[in-house]
């Protein structure tokens, strides 16, 4: 496990140094904003389209891959909104402590690191993992939390919820760039080149903005974010593992990105949610710090075992 920890730890190494420059105000929550802002709308989102550009849609697309994730998404979204509801909590907060336990920062930390450690081969099927995050899940906790408010669902929302969707640059990124390789054009040099530059800023900036945004996290209801956390890096990969290998039999290498893909820690986009809705943000603040700090450990291990 020792060379899959030294390969790991720069990428939490820089995550650490953000939050260093976070927590002395170096680097202050402003300038992480501008970060975050740069890495989602122009470095990330050019990685991506070069990564699409250079695949089919058949090279992302795996009934069976997509089956997988869902049903080990599934279950523990389910487990989660149930120990929820034991606890006596209402529907919106439960909707949201579901998603601290299946969506992972594949985006910013994911497709850099993934792509990186596993080989190339990598960028289908973490993709198909992102897409099915920001489509499918942001679309469940959406409309969980209008229709507990409204009562019921309308053209408004489901409109405004489309717009969102097509608004997403890692969404529209990653469209463009199948579009592209369906024509069967290979991209020109020059803007192929540009991307790559463009995009090679996409692996430091977003885990340096990973952990200058973790400076402004508190740990507040520890023993609730500690119990997501726990979802997120360990019963999350376990069922998707279980599905893939077992139920779904899907190949290894796909399998071994989403099992990988599974056990990262919980996503800053739930943060964005749970603030725009108003619910809960401080639990999920919690639960995205506790689960990136332990997810140096567990990360780890998980890379161990798929790759061993």
């Amino acid at each position: 496990m020792l060379p899959i920890l030294l390969k790991t730890l720069p990428f939490f190494a820089l995550i650490g140094l953000g939050y260093l420059a976070g927590r002395t105000k170096f680097f202050t929550a402003e300038a992480t904003g501008y970060l975050t802002k740069f890495v989602f709308y122009f470095a990330l989102s050019a990685m991506l389209f070069r990564f699409a550009s250079n695949l089919s849609l058949a090279e992302i697309w795996d009934s069976r891959f997509v089956a997988a994730y869902l049903w080990g998404c599934g279950v523990v979204y389910v487990l989660a909104m149930g120990v929820a509801f034991w606890r006596g909590i209402p529907v919106e907060e439960a909707a949201i402590e579901a998603q601290c336990a299946v969506i992972g920062n594949t985006g910013f930390l994911g497709v850099p690191m993934l792509v990186v450690l596993m080989g190339p081969q990598a960028a289908g099927p973490v993709l198909m993992v992102l897409a099915i995050d920001l489509i499918v899940f942001s679309t469940i906790i959406t409309l969980i939390i209008t229709g507990v408010r409204q009562g019921r669902m309308n053209w408004g929302v489901l409109r405004a919820l489309a717009l969102g969707l097509l608004k997403n640059p890692m969404i529209v990124s990653m469209a463009l760039g199948l579009t592209w390789s369906a024509t069967g054009y290979p991209v020109p040099a020059p803007i192929n080149d540009f991307m790559a530059l463009l995009g090679g800023a996409a692996t430091p900036g977003a885990l340096f903005a990973i952990g200058a945004s973790l400076a402004t996290k508190s740990a507040e209801r520890v023993a609730v974010a500690g119990w997501l956390s726990f979802c997120k890096l360990v019963l999350h990969p376990a069922a998707v593992a279980f599905a893939a290998i077992v139920l779904f039999k899907v190949d290894p290498g796909p399998a071994s990105v989403m099992i990988a893909a599974a056990a990262l820690p919980v996503a800053g986009n739930v943060y964005i949610l749970a603030q725009h809705f108003g619910v809960a943000p401080q639990r999920v603040s919690a639960s995205i710090l506790i689960s990136t700090t332990i997810s140096i450990v567990t990360v780890t291990i998980v890379m161990a075992l798929v790759m061993g």
